[in-house]
């Protein structure tokens, strides 16, 4: 029963890499990931963050390595997850050989901060030797002294001059399982820059708006940038870089793909803002029933409307729904028909039970 989209995004076909057992690139799905931020020497505490940032539904997690006990703690990380494991690393390239050794599936490096050739090539010969992927990351932040003199600030053509002279250090090495970023604080520079650079190039891109900030503001100017790269057709894998608990970056870049209907993954929630003319506290209930319902890996779509003004036309739309009516008696629709009345008092528990049935009846279908 779900909303067919209006319009089908027509994706840029890019070159496809592999990040462990994950295609980035192409027609595969695009991916969503996270970073860690605790102590990566802490192995108990990053196995444990690791898995509930996968829970939440990443394809891919980042882990800092600022120095070799980092690096090296991912062989032992390794063998308690089962998601490909991407190092952040930053100026000094044994770290990167080291993760690499250690079974990192991909190094976030930006080869024009690593050092001189000799050190690029034992970075990427050791990447090379243990199937391992390459991220250039080229931030506004952190742009090559020469290239900032150039341009005199940081701006989307400085960005992509980056990216250029660093694809071409990956290049002449014969490397080329690699992937781009060019990420920014502000949004309207990140979007030119990824413009600009998927003009250019067919390697994949890695979508982010850099240092977002908080929730709620961090969230609002990545669904702009990311969500504006992605209408384009451009992007292979992303990840909200959110000043927050990291399985809320999962969260986020999940419904900007459900949004744009580019993932389909869980219970997908259509609910009004809530009026006076509600039958009941749709703001309360729509909060219980994603806590409730956030086990449910399945796509299904769920209505939550408070009153019949759009309720009905709504719950004609989704798997499940509930539109609110007087003295507490509620319809109840499946599958866009009308099923039956529910009682204000009994309508989470009836829900949850109605959508676990739908999750169940998909699974089948799909053996």
């Amino acid at each position: 029963m779900n909303i067919r989209p209006f319009r089908n995004i027509n994706r840029k076909k890019t070159k496809v890499i592999n990040v462990g057992n994950v295609k980035i690139g192409g027609d595969n799905p695009i991916s969503v990931q996270s970073m860690t931020n605790t102590l990566t020497t802490d192995v108990k505490a990053t196995i444990k963050q690791i898995h509930e940032i996968q829970t939440e539904g990443a394809d891919l997690v980042r882990v800092s390595c600022p120095d070799e006990a980092s690096s090296k703690a991912i062989k032992e990380i390794k063998k308690h997850v089962d998601i490909p494991i991407i190092a952040d690393i930053h100026f000094h390239y044994k770290r990167a050989i080291e993760a690499a050794e250690s079974g990192a599936s991909c190094l976030r490096i930006n080869p024009g901060n690593i050092g001189d050739r000799n050190k690029i090539n034992d970075v990427l010969q050791a990447a090379k030797n243990n199937d391992c992927s390459v991220r250039i990351g080229v931030n506004a932040g952190s742009l090559e002294k020469d290239i900032l003199e150039k341009f005199k600030e940081p701006c989307p053509e400085a960005l992509v001059e980056s990216a250029i002279r660093n694809i071409k250090i990956l290049e002449d090495q014969d490397f080329f399982n690699f992937k781009i970023s060019v990420k920014s604080s502000d949004v309207f520079l990140s979007i030119k820059a990824y413009k600009l650079l998927s003009e250019v190039t067919s390697y994949p891109l890695h979508l982010g708006i850099t240092e977002a900030g908080s929730f709620i503001s961090g969230s609002i100017k990545s669904s702009i940038g990311i969500g504006s790269l992605l209408l384009e057709g451009i992007g292979d894998t992303i990840r909200i870089s959110l000043s927050d608990d990291p399985v809320q970056e999962i969260k986020i870049g999940n419904e900007i793909l459900k949004s744009l209907h580019l993932r389909d993954r869980g219970v997908k929630i259509i609910s009004c803002p809530s009026c006076a003319r509600q039958g009941f506290q749709v703001i309360d209930t729509v909060k219980i029933l994603e806590e409730k319902l956030s086990h449910i890996k399945t796509p299904i779509t769920l209505s939550i409307i408070g009153c019949v003004v759009n309720g009905p036309g709504e719950a004609a739309m989704t798997d499940v729904g509930i539109t609110g009516g007087r003295k507490g008696n509620n319809m109840l629709y499946l599958s866009g028909l009308q099923k039956e009345k529910v009682l204000t008092k009994d309508m989470i528990s009836k829900v949850v039970d109605e959508v676990e049935k739908k999750a169940f009846e998909l699974e089948n279908n799909q053996k």
